[in-house]
This record gives structure tokens, C-alpha cells and sequence, in this order.
């Protein structure tokens, strides 16, 4: 899954990025609100992590353009602003969750985790399909009873096809999801990644559909 980090603090940013790297998410980073705004025209972001001071355009201005353009993309705010009124105003403008600063990574990471699951319409922590079972808290994935070890794009592939069940990717959406701005993408570097999974589940895990992409076989 791919996460924008909006935070003009250094430290913050830095920390932040780090600790959700470490969870194998793809997360790229901006620092002002317009800035903001133009990443989310050109890229399809599975999460925003949104300060709310920001320079140039705040974070509450860069929100209430995201949900004016029906941008429906979840927002997790984090500030020091720790008034109720604040936080009202965040939450009335479109804000999925607020977090106050100072904060734990940790509680950072189990919100995250909380609105992706509750985007891609679960309710339940693991995501079962058949005999595949992923639990995104610890990213321990099984396959028919047994551990399967991942890389962590290998980890980041399959969460993004077992998270839409049904649903054929493309290469390029799989990119999208995989990789950030700082990362250069083999042409065949998804090929490689599906040929892997496939060897570590099966061969009939991962469909090919022609011309179109791939599908998760449940």
C-alpha cells in the first residue's frame, strides 16, 4: 500500500517515514499543503498522513479540497492542535481519524492499519481468501496451514491483491501501489514478483489474466 506523508517538521517526517517503510508500506513524503494537492492529482495514494500546520496551504484547507474533488482517499490527521474544537473541525471536514502530537509510531501504524482495513470494507483484522490467510499487524502471512516467508514487496503484492478480492490489477496499478518516487522499476519487476509468490504458494495462487493483469485465485 502506498501512503503520502504531509508534514513540514523534519524530525517528524523522517520517523514517520521510517517506521512505515519498516511495515513494508511504499510512502512518499511532501512538505507544504500545495505540494499536497499535487501529488494527490498525479498519484493514486492508498492513505494520507496529514499535518494540519502547515506552510503555503494548510492541512485543513488541503482537506476540504481533497473531499470538495471527491477525492475519497482516507485521511489520517495528525497535529498539535488539541482543542475539541479543532478537532471537530478536522473530522467535519472530512478527516477519518486525528491524532495529537506528540504521538507513538506504534499508535500510528495500528490507526493506519485501522482505515485501510475499514477502506477496503473489512471489519475483521486478518484477510482470508481461502487458504490464504494475511494478518497485516504482525505480516505473517500462511498458506494452507503452513508459513509462507516474504519479501517485503512479495508482502506488499499480495496484500494489494487479497485486499480487493475479485478485482485484476494491472502492472502499472501494481507499480502504483509497490513503489514510491525514490524507487526505479525494473520493466519486468511485478513479473518476477508474481513468479516468486507463485513458487512460495502455487502455481495456481496468482491467475494471469491476458492482456489485463492479474487476479488473486481464491
Amino acid at each position: 500500500m502506498r501512503i503520502l506523508i504531509v508534514e513540514d517538521d523534519d524530525m517528524i517526517g523522517e520517523s514517520v517515514v521510517a517506521g512505515l517503510e519498516s511495515e513494508d508500506y511504499a510512502v512518499d513524503w511532501v512538505r507544504d499543503g500545495n505540494s499536497a494537492l499535487i501529488a494527490l492529482k498525479t498519484t493514486p495514494f492508498s492513505l494520507v498522513v496529514l499535518d494540519l500546520g502547515l506552510p503555503g496551504k494548510d492541512g485543513l484547507k488541503v482537506l476540504q479540497e481533497m473531499r470538495a474533488r471527491r477525492m475519497s482517499t482516507p485521511v489520517l490527521v495528525t497535529t498539535a492542535r488539541d482543542t475539541v474544537e479543532d478537532r471537530i473541525k478536522g473530522l467535519d471536514a472530512g478527516a477519518d481519524d486525528y491524532l495529537i502530537k506528540p504521538y507513538d509510531l506504534d499508535e500510528l501504524s495500528a490507526r493506519v492499519r485501522a482505515l485501510l482495513r475499514r477502506s477496503a470494507g473489512r471489519a475483521e483484522p486478518l484477510i482470508v481468501r481461502g487458504d490464504l490467510v494475511i494478518a497485516p499487524d504482525t505480516r505473517k502471512v500462511t498458506y494452507r496451514g503452513k508459513d509462507v516467508i516474504l519479501s517485503s514487496k512479495e508482502y506488499a503484492l499480495l496484500v494489494a491483491l487479497a485486499e480487493r478480492e475479485g478485482v485484476v490489477w494491472s502492472r502499472t496499478q501494481l507499480e502504483e501501489k509497490l513503489y514510491n518516487w525514490d524507487n526505479t522499476v525494473g520493466s519486468n519487476a511485478i513479473e518476477v514478483h508474481i513468479h516468486h509468490l507463485r513458487k512460495k504458494l502455487s502455481d495456481g495462487a496468482i491467475k494471469t489474466v491476458r492482456g489485463v493483469g492479474y487476479l488473486l485465485e481464491t
